[in-house]
């Protein structure tokens, strides 16, 4: 049977563990590392036999099995953190239609209908009426600037419409006045709206004479009347008119006459009366 190992001559056994022992007396200074500076640490584990005494532990240390292993050094000592993370939102989660009857035997398959999707909560509908704004309002204003068009083009022509018949409207009551003013003997009318070698003819008489000689005209009735003016032109600043007249002692036997007639003075003068 073998005998356990005898200790050193002249000393005594290092008990276990005196490698990290600290040292007495002045070498109680020194420190000493608690991990080796091998970035490995051996671990040494010790299996007791079956049979060992545990009141000898030297024995059990000869016949026991070494076994190493190598555990890596811890990189932090302190604790972990559990970092807090935010929720996310829940997953919608859309309602599927219920599967169609399978077909049956001959036969054809249903075609595909359009399924209406319910839309979110809060969510605005696009209607078709805002949809169609921009047209309606660029078809409303065409319809503006057509209808502006149109009414400017009818002030236009209805502007020179009236512009030239009031000229002949003017030209008509020339005339009529002269024919009122021949009738009721006005001389200073008369005067006013003719012109020309008519004009002379009157302003040749004084008041006096006037007088004689329309109340002897007068009485035998022999002063022409306007019966109707029949027809005016106008071209610029003269005019000429076509009337019917007869002789105050003679209606029934009437003539048509032409007057000429100019713009003067801001107004239609008769520059030639008509003769009896």
């Amino acid at each position: 049977m073998p005998q356990p190992p005898e200790p050193d001559r002249g000393g005594t056994p290092n008990p276990r563990g005196h490698e990290w022992a600290a040292p007495s007396g002045e070498d109680a200074t020194e420190s000493v590392p608690l991990v080796p500076s091998d970035s490995e640490t051996e671990t040494v584990v010790i299996r007791p036999e079956s049979g060992g005494d545990p009141t000898h532990p030297e024995g059990d240390a000869d016949g026991a099995q070494r076994e190493r292993r190598f555990t890596a050094p811890g990189f932090d000592a302190k604790e972990t953190t559990v970092i807090a993370t935010t929720p996310e939102p829940a997953t919608e989660v859309f309602a599927s239609p219920p599967e169609g009857m399978p077909a049956q035997a001959g036969m054809p398959p249903k075609p595909a209908v359009p399924q209406s999707i319910p839309p979110r909560l809060g969510a605005k509908l696009r209607t078709s009426r805002q949809f169609n704004w921009g047209w309606v309002l660029a078809l409303v204003l065409i319809v503006l600037a057509l209808a502006a068009i149109a009414i400017l083009g009818t002030v236009l022509l209805t502007r020179g419409k009236h512009t030239k018949m009031s000229q002949e409207d003017q030209v008509r009551t020339t005339i009529q006045s002269f024919d009122t003013a021949i009738q009721k003997g006005d001389l200073t009318t008369l005067r006013t709206i003719t012109c020309g070698t008519t004009r002379d003819g009157y302003a040749d008489y004084d008041e006096h004479q006037w007088d004689e000689t329309y109340r002897r005209v007068s009485a035998a009735k022999q002063y022409p009347v306007i019966a109707s003016i029949d027809q005016v032109v106008v071209n610029g600043q003269h005019a000429e008119a076509n009337v019917t007249t007869f002789m105050a002692y003679d209606p029934s036997l009437r003539s048509t006459r032409s007057l000429d007639l100019q713009y003067r003075d801001d107004q239609w003068k008769i520059c030639q009366s008509p003769s009896g």
